[in-house]
């Protein structure tokens, strides 16, 4: 009987709640894999997927270019009389001059900076927000093969978390049982001697 851990991948990539939302999607784009499951101080404690990831990041109304330091710290700023004045005053293209002063850099070296006016939303928001917490599919590494697909069937998941002990030991994705299958590991072979009659 194939069991999970004859399978099972176990350099899992793994986020913490505290993980951004950015770092999370890094993560998953640079391991090549649609989920991952969320530790905290050894703990399982849920798992995120692309999906929640990508549904979150779908809800986020659009982003300014650029926050006021007011905004920042989440107080509101207070325009005085001398503001408007000041800003009346301002041609039309210094408007856009100030708030691209970095116009010439390249758009990729501004996106990698957290820090330009173009910052990205997706760090201030993290893995807590979007995992899901419970109910875990989870199996223990002696579980078989057979058993990770029914429950992968019966609740339409791609992947199951193996543990061992409540500690996470593992993963089992649909492609791994899949590649079992290809590779005939459910296949029991059976041998016949031919043994003389009455022969024990």
């Amino acid at each position: 009987m194939l069991r999970l851990r004859d399978i099972m991948t176990a350099d899992v990539a793994t986020v913490t709640p505290e993980t951004t939302i950015r770092e999370a999607m890094e993560t998953l784009a640079q391991r090549h894999v649609s989920g991952a499951p969320v530790v905290q101080a050894g703990t399982l404690v849920g798992v995120v997927t692309s999906s929640d990831l990508m549904t979150f990041a779908a809800a986020l109304s659009g982003v300014p270019t650029e926050r006021e330091l007011g905004d920042a710290l989440g107080e509101e700023v207070e325009r005085t009389p001398e503001d408007e004045t000041d800003s009346e005053a301002d041609c039309p293209g210094a408007y856009f001059y100030e708030m691209w002063e970095d116009a010439g850099a390249d758009v990729a070296e501004r996106m990698a900076s957290a820090a330009s006016p173009e910052w990205n939303v997706l760090e201030e928001h993290d893995v807590s927000e979007v995992m899901t917490r419970s109910p875990l599919v989870t199996l223990s590494a002696d579980a078989t093969a057979e058993e990770a697909a029914d429950l992968m069937r019966r609740n339409r998941i791609h992947r199951v978390l193996v543990t061992d002990g409540g500690t996470l030991a593992g993963i089992v994705s649909a492609l791994d049982i899949a590649t079992a299958v290809a590779d005939h590991r459910f296949t029991t072979r059976t041998f016949v001697f031919d043994h003389p009659r009455g022969a024990p």
